[in-house]
């Protein structure tokens, strides 16, 4: 249970913990090379907090594991063209 906030609201939780991924094995999302990102990504594309996920992993520069349904190289893609 999360403390309540100084003025007695309860307060809301981070995206971390509304994310699917931390109902799952974690192992999923962080693959070894050349294997498969298939279930995580199934994963990601129900999950309500994808977009949240993506900007931390862009905003801090992830360069492993599948973060806001995309991979590293797929994050990297993005950000070459976003600059």
């Amino acid at each position: 249970m999360l403390p309540l906030r100084r003025d007695g609201a309860a307060p809301t939780p981070g995206w971390k913990d509304r994310a699917l991924c931390a109902e799952t094995d974690p192992e999923a999302f962080f693959p070894e090379k050349g294997g498969s990102t298939r279930e995580a990504k199934k994963v990601c594309v129900s999950c309500e907090v994808r977009a949240e996920c993506l900007d931390f992993a862009l905003g801090n520069d992830e360069r492993f594991g599948i973060w806001g349904g995309l991979s590293e190289r797929e994050r990297r893609r993005l950000k070459k063209r976003v600059v």
